[in-house]
């Protein structure tokens, strides 16, 4: 099978690699139609994790079943189901309590928890932007989506990750209806967060980032854009606040943070929230930050490589200020936010900049680590060869959806681009 595979810094290649198989009887075997470039995937392309030259990248993943382990149940082949990026048994202690993304029995390491697909230290599982993907215990892993799964791949294939993390990063901060949120980072996980307060009723919802293109994204859903670049996103806040600052923040950028110079500061957007974050307020903290960060004493320091970081942590302790922390367990909200999506309610796909072919995934990989302008999710189809998945037109997905958008087609937010040409003749 062809798999895009981690061959060093900045380095990803399609190649031909052994297909995935049915190893325990658990197992479910996934032919992967849809499946995302992560933010986090970043990290590991740049080199910057321990992540093993040779491994299939990918932990956003959609598919439909081919084949089945003898002990499932439940999941059948022909079922269209996405896949939690987290790897759970279901059954030891952190799964029974709903922390599928601590799971001891998938994270091989004693001293360690949680496991994921083509991650780094995160297990040894390869990942799904390949045309087949090994699922351990099925049965608790997948989770089934319903006739329209095939004509709202855009959609559902968000549940893997970036919806639930959004989500998530409400969770920890708090965030009620009529609150007033800031969330720092319009990348598709800020977005997903900012979306997700929206959709909880918050008042009113900042997202601040310097990349024009992700902020117009956060305008067209609702969100007050501030670009960094020449606004402090605490006194943008504070004046609009009476001083007092929002009532919860979340943190959607992790430990490569950079100012619009392009100087990496892991320290901008946590004491950023601190200081925009009212007293008594909550954080949600879902970017990633590392103890380990290889090739992080040249971009920041020493401590900055070992994950230790200069946080303002007496004003944190002064203005008795929540933080909640780590990567989201999916499945607590996966099916909740997939029946939003079934009743309308909610349409993540509206991210989608780029769809393409799995042999296109170097040239992916190098527009969305320069984040070049306008490539704000690159969404792979393993199962369209070379540039099929753009069709015949050079437009990209989100080119087409502004031309929809003008036109007055219907259901555009969450049409692939072959139904956006369909719909629009070309």
């Amino acid at each position: 099978m062809k798999a895009a595979v981690y061959e060093g810094p900045r380095t990803v290649r399609v190649k031909d690699v052994p297909d995935a198989r049915i190893e325990h009887p658990c197992d479910i075997l996934v032919k992967i139609t849809t499946t995302n470039i992560c933010g986090s995937d970043l990290h590991m392309y740049e080199g910057r994790t321990s992540f093993e030259t040779g491994r299939t990248l990918g932990h956003e993943n959609l598919g439909q079943v081919v084949e089945v382990g003898k002990a499932v149940s439940k999941v059948q082949v022909g079922d269209w189901v996405v896949l939690p990026f987290n790897i759970a048994c279901g059954f030891c202690k952190q799964c029974e309590q709903g922390l599928t993304n601590y799971c001891l029995t998938m994270q091989p390491k004693a001293d360690m928890a949680g496991a994921a697909y083509g991650f780094a230290e995160m297990g040894p599982y390869q990942g799904g932007q390949a045309e087949l993907l090994r699922v351990p215990y099925g049965d608790f892993n997948a989770l089934r989506l319903g006739e329209d799964a095939a004509e709202r791949q855009l959609d559902y294939v968000m549940l893997a990750d970036i919806f639930p993390t959004g989500y998530h990063a409400t969770e920890m901060a708090g965030v009620k209806p009529g609150d007033q949120t800031i969330v720092y980072g319009a990348g598709p996980v800020g977005l997903m967060a900012a979306y997700s307060a929206i959709l909880k009723g918050a008042g009113r919802v900042w997202v601040a980032d310097h990349q024009p293109d992700r902020l117009r994204l956060a305008e067209e859903i609702g969100a007050i854009a501030i670009n960094t670049a020449d606004q402090d996103p605490a006194e943008v806040v504070k004046e609009a606040t009476l001083g007092l600052g929002a009532d919860n923040g979340c943190e959607c950028v992790g430990y490569q943070a950079h100012d619009p110079q392009g100087q990496e500061d892991a320290t901008l957007t946590m004491n950023g929230l601190i200081d925009t974050v009212r007293f008594t307020g909550g954080i949600g903290v879902v970017g990633v930050f590392l103890p380990e960060d290889p090739g992080g004493a040249e971009a920041q320091g020493e401590l900055e490589a070992q994950g230790k970081i200069p946080l303002d942590f007496g004003m944190l302790w002064f203005k008795g200020q929540r933080i909640g922390t780590g990567q989201a367990p999916v499945k607590r909200y996966n099916r909740a936010l997939r029946d939003l999506i079934v009743g309308g309610k909610a349409a993540p796909g509206f991210l989608v900049s780029h769809e393409l072919g799995l042999d296109e995934a170097p040239s992916a990989y190098e527009h969305f680590d320069n984040r070049d302008d306008g490539w704000t999710k690159v969404v792979l189809h393993p199962d369209t060869a070379g540039d099929g998945a753009e069709g015949s037109s050079h437009h990209t997905t989100a080119e087409l959806r502004r031309e929809a958008r003008a036109k007055g087609v219907e259901g555009r937010s969450h049409m692939n681009k072959r139904q956006l040409q369909e719909a629009l003749g070309h």
